[in-house]
C-alpha cells in the first residue's frame, strides 16, 4: 500500500502507520452491500477511522492502474462530494436553460467557454475565441465590456444589470439583456477572468412595460371632460409606448354629446378623426384631425370590430378594409406594416375605434398586445363616454341658460347695455349666473346681476325662476331693498319645495340697481353680491361703496339701498363672482383687477360689447371653474328741456289749471296731436291726487319716444282699476287713463306714491 500526504491529512495517520497493514483496519463500518464483496467495488461510501478516534464519512472511487495489479483509490469527505455534485447539477441546469447564457471570459474579455446555442438569446451565439462585438452592435458591446472590465478590475460583482442591446445581424430590433458577473481568481487570488450570466429579459420587460402602460392609461386618460382632449390623451399614451403611430376616430355625433347610431357593415359610418399621436409625424391627408373617414368596405374585419373584437392585421388586409389601393395614400401611414384596431365600446354604444400602426422594422403586433389593447380601449371608451355625456348635459344647460338670458345688448333712453356671459369650463358644470336689463316706466332702467348656488340644470332652472320673479317685482316698481326682501322670501319657498338633502344648495346672491335718466341718480342694493364698479367719463374708476345684505337664501334680514349720482357717459359694471374670484386670491384683489381693467378698456369710442369681451377674456381663467358674467351700462340723461314740473295746489280748481299748463307745454313741444288725450289723463290723475291723496302733489311730463305723465302725492294708498256700474257717479277715472294711454301704473317711494301713464309719440321729435 502506498499513502499520500492528502490521505494523511484526511485520516490523521501517517504512511508508516498505514502501509503494510490491511485496509479493513482503516474502515470503521462497512455498508451491507460492501460486506459480502469479493473484490474492491468501483465506488461507494464508507466510514474511515480517524487517529483521534472519530469516524469520517467518505465517498470513494477506484480505478486500476494500467500495466499494474494495483488499484488507485480516490476518497473525499462525503459532504464535499455532495456539494460538488449539487454544484455540477446546478451548472448543468443553468446551462440548459433557454434564454440564459453562461460565458467565461479571460482577462482580455475574450470568450473562453460558453453554453450558448443559436436559440439561447434569439440571435447568433457567443462562440469561444470571440468577443461581444462579434455578435452585438459596437456601442452595445462597448457598454457591456465596460461593465465586465470593472468587475475584473475591482472584484465587485454585478447583479441584474439591465441594458437594451441590438444584434449586428438585426440592428433594428432591440432586446433586453440582464447581466450578472463576478471575477474568477486562481489559488493565489490573482484574476483569471470573468464569469457572466446573460439573461434575455425581453419578455419580462415587455410584461412590465404593458403593466406600466395600463397604469399610465388609468392615470392620464379621463382627467378631462372634453371629448377631443380625452381622445388626444388616449392617443398620446399609446404612441410611441405601444405603437409607432396612434389615432382615435369617433362617430360624429359623439363630438356633440349625442349617442352614435347602431349599424353594421360598411359604407358611410360617419366617423371623424379626433386625435393622433405623435402630432409631429408625417400623417396622410385623411388622418388629419377633424377629417371625415370615407366609406369603408363591408369586410369581415370590419364586422369583427363592430362586434367588439380587437383586430390585428397586416398591410394588405388593412388596404382591403379601407376600400382598396386608391385610398392607401389617403389613409395609410407611410411604412406601416402592422395594424391593430380596437373598438371603443362603452355602455352598449360603439363610440369609435383606436387605430395603431407599426412602421419600418418594428415587430408586428402580438396577441398579448391585442389583449392589452382591448383593456386600454375599454377604459378609454368609458372616459370618452363620460366626456360625451358631460358634453350633452353641458350643451343643454348652456342652451337653457342662453335662452333664459336677455339679449346681449340693449339700447334704451336711460342707457345702452352689453352683457357678456362665459360658462364654466374644465368639467365644472354650468352655474346659475345671470344678468338682466329691465326697462321700467318713466324711462328708467333696472340692472340685475345674480348668481345661483349649484350647477347644471337645477341651477339654470332656479336662475330662470328668479329672473322671472325679479322682472315681475321690478314691474311693480319696488325700491331695490324691498325687491330683494321679497325675492329672498321667494327663495325660502324654493328651499321648502326642494328635497331635504338639497336645502343647503338652494340660494343665490343678487345685485339690483335702478337708474333714472331724468334725475341722473342710481339706487342699488346687494344681497351678498360683489359691488358694482363705476367708470366715470374722465376714465377714473372705483368700486361703489355699497353695504351688502345677506344672500337670498336668508329671509327676514334687512337690505340697504345706496344711491349715487351718475354723469352721462358713465359706465356701471355689474359682475358675478366668477369674474373677480380666482384661486389663491381674495375677492378684494379681484375687484381691484376688474377696476383696473375697466379703466383701461372703457372708452367712449369703443362698443360696450367689445369692451366686455376684452375685459372678461383678460380676467377669466382659461378653463374657469365658475360662470363669469359681466353687464356694462353706459348711462344717458334726459335733457332738462324734455321735462316739465308743476306743483299741484290742494284745490279742486287746480284741475283746470293743470289742463291749461299741460296744453301749453305740449304745444311748446309740438305734440298738439296728444293734447286731447293728455288733458283727459292729467285731469283724472290730478283729480285723484286732490281727492284721495295728501299734499304736496306734483305733476311731471317727460318727453322722449313716449310722453310720460306722472302725478305724485304724499299718500301711500294704492289706486285700483275697477269696473263702474251704470248708476255709479265715479270710479271711471283710472279706466279712462288705462284706455287712453299705452300703459299705466303706480310706484311707491318713501311716504309718497306716483301714478304714471305713457303715450306713444307717433312722429319723431
Amino acid at each position: 500500500m502506498r499513502w499520500t500526504g492528502t490521505a494523511a491529512d484526511l485520516t490523521g495517520f501517517s504512511s508508516e502507520e498505514v502501509c503494510g497493514r490491511p485496509v479493513q483496519e482503516l474502515v470503521a463500518d462497512l455498508s451491507e452491500n460492501l460486506r459480502g464483496a469479493s473484490q474492491m467495488p468501483a465506488s461507494g461510501q464508507v466510514q474511515l477511522r480517524h487517529q483521534s478516534g472519530n469516524t469520517i464519512d467518505v465517498t470513494f472511487r477506484t480505478t486500476r492502474l494500467e500495466g499494474s495489479t494495483e488499484l488507485l483509490l480516490l476518497a473525499a469527505p462525503t459532504h464535499h462530494v455532495t456539494h460538488h455534485e449539487q454544484g455540477a447539477s446546478l451548472l448543468r441546469a443553468l446551462s440548459s436553460q433557454n434564454g440564459i447564457t453562461i460565458a467565461l471570459h479571460d482577462t482580455d474579455l475574450t470568450t473562453v467557454q460558453t453554453n450558448a446555442t443559436p436559440d439561447t438569446l434569439d440571435g447568433p451565439p457567443v462562440q469561444p475565441d470571440t468577443r461581444l462585438c462579434d455578435v452585438l452592435c459596437a456601442e452595445d458591446a462597448e457598454n457591456l465590456e465596460a461593465v465586465l472590465r470593472q468587475v475584473l478590475e475591482t472584484g465587485v460583482p454585478v447583479v441584474r444589470w439591465h441594458q437594451q442591446v441590438r444584434w449586428r445581424h438585426d440592428p433594428a430590433r432591440r432586446h433586453a439583456l440582464s447581466l450578472s458577473a463576478f471575477r474568477l481568481e486562481d489559488a493565489r487570488g490573482h484574476p483569471t477572468g470573468v464569469a457572466a450570466l446573460y439573461i434575455d429579459s425581453t419578455e419580462q420587460l415587455r410584461a412590465r412595460h404593458q403593466l406600466d402602460l395600463a397604469r399610465e392609461v388609468a392615470e392620464q386618460v379621463g382627467g378631462s371632460l372634453d371629448v377631443v382632449r380625452t381622445a388626444q390623451d388616449l392617443a398620446d399614451v399609446l404612441a410611441p409606448a405601444l405603437a409607432d403611430l396612434a389615432a382615435v376616430v369617433l362617430a360624429q355625433s359623439v363630438f356633440d354629446g349625442d349617442e352614435p347610431p347602431k349599424r353594421l357593415g360598411g359604407g358611410a359610418l360617419h366617423l371623424r378623426n379626433a386625435a393622433r399621436a405623435p402630432t409631429t409625424a408625417v400623417w396622410p391627408t385623411g388622418m388629419r384631425r377633424g377629417e371625415v373617414v370615407p366609406p369603408l368596405a363591408d369586410h369581415p374585419l370590419l364586422r369583427s370590430i363592430q362586434h367588439g373584437e380587437t383586430v390585428v392585421c397586416g398591410r394588405d388586409d388593412f388596404v382591403a378594409l379601407i376600400g382598396g389601393p386608391q385610398l392607401v395614400d389617403y389613409l395609410l401611414p407611410k411604412g406601416a406594416h402592422s395594424v391593430m384596431v380596437a373598438p371603443l365600446h362603452a355602455r352598449g354604444l360603439t363610440l369609435g375605434a383606436i387605430v395603431v400602426w407599426r412602421t419600418g422594422r418594428s415587430d408586428p403586433f402580438t396577441e398579448d398586445e391585442a389583449d392589452l389593447m382591448s383593456q386600454i380601449a375599454s377604459r378609454g371608451a368609458l372616459a370618452i363616454d363620460n366626456a360625451r355625456r358631460y358634453t350633452r348635459e353641458h350643451r343643454a344647460a348652456v342652451a337653457l341658460q342662453q335662452r333664459l338670458l336677455p339679449p346681449a345688448t340693449t339700447d334704451t333712453p336711460a342707457a345702452e347695455t352689453a352683457g357678456v356671459y362665459l360658462p364654466a369650463g374644465g368639467g365644472a358644470g354650468i352655474r346659475g349666473d345671470w344678468y338682466d336689463a329691465i326697462t321700467l316706466p318713466s324711462l328708467r332702467l333696472a340692472l340685475v346681476a345674480g348668481d345661483v348656488i349649484g350647477h347644471g340644470m337645477p341651477a339654470s332652472a332656479t336662475m330662470g325662476r328668479l329672473r322671472a320673479a325679479i322682472q315681475t317685482l321690478a314691474d311693480l316698481e319696488f325700491e331695490p331693498d324691498e325687491l330683494l326682501t321679497r325675492t329672498a322670501d321667494l327663495v325660502q319657498r324654493l328651499v321648502a319645495e326642494a328635497p331635504p338633502d338639497d336645502h343647503d344648495v338652494v340660494g343665490a346672491t343678487c345685485l339690483y340697481a335702478v337708474y333714472d335718466p331724468v334725475t341722473q341718480r342710481c339706487a342699488m342694493a346687494s344681497a351678498g353680491h360683489p359691488p358694482p364698479v363705476l367708470v366715470r367719463p374722465d376714465g377714473t374708476a372705483e368700486a361703489v361703496g355699497i353695504r351688502p345684505g345677506p344672500p337670498l337664501a336668508l329671509s327676514g334680514m334687512p337690505y340697504e339701498t345706496t344711491t349715487i349720482d351718475l354723469e352721462p357717459g358713465s359706465v356701471l359694471a355689474l359682475c358675478t363672482d366668477g369674474v373677480v374670484e380666482r384661486r389663491g386670491h381674495d375677492i378684494d384683489q379681484g375687484i381691484r383687477r376688474l377696476t383696473e381693467a375697466l379703466a383701461a378698456s372703457c372708452r367712449p369710442d369703443r362698443a360696450l360689447d367689445a369692451t366686455g369681451r376684452a375685459v372678461l377674456a383678460g380676467l377669466a381663467d382659461q378653463a374657469p371653474r365658475d360662470d363669469a358674467t359681466l353687464l356694462l351700462a353706459r348711462t344717458r340723461a334726459v335733457p332738462a328741456k324734455d321735462t316739465a314740473h308743476w306743483e299741484i295746489p290742494a284745490d279742486p280748481a287746480a284741475v283746470c289749471e293743470a289742463r291749461q299748463w299741460t296744453s301749453r307745454q305740449l304745444t311748446r313741444w309740438g305734440l298738439e296731436d296728444l293734447l286731447f288725450t293728455t288733458e283727459l289723463i292729467v285731469s283724472e290723475l290730478v283729480t285723484n291726487a286732490i281727492r284721495y291723496g295728501r299734499p304736496p302733489a306734483e305733476l311731471r311730463l317727460i318727453r322722449h319716444d313716449v310722453l310720460v305723465c306722472e302725478v305724485t302725492d304724499s299718500s301711500s294708498s294704492q289706486p285700483r282699476l275697477r269696473r263702474a256700474q251704470t248708476t255709479d257717479e265715479g270710479g271711471r277715472g283710472l279706466f279712462l287713463v288705462a284706455q287712453l294711454g299705452t300703459r299705466w301704473g303706480c310706484r311707491h317711494g318713501q311716504n309718497r306714491k306716483t301714478i304714471w301713464s305713457e303715450q306713444l309719440i307717433q312722429c319723431p321729435r
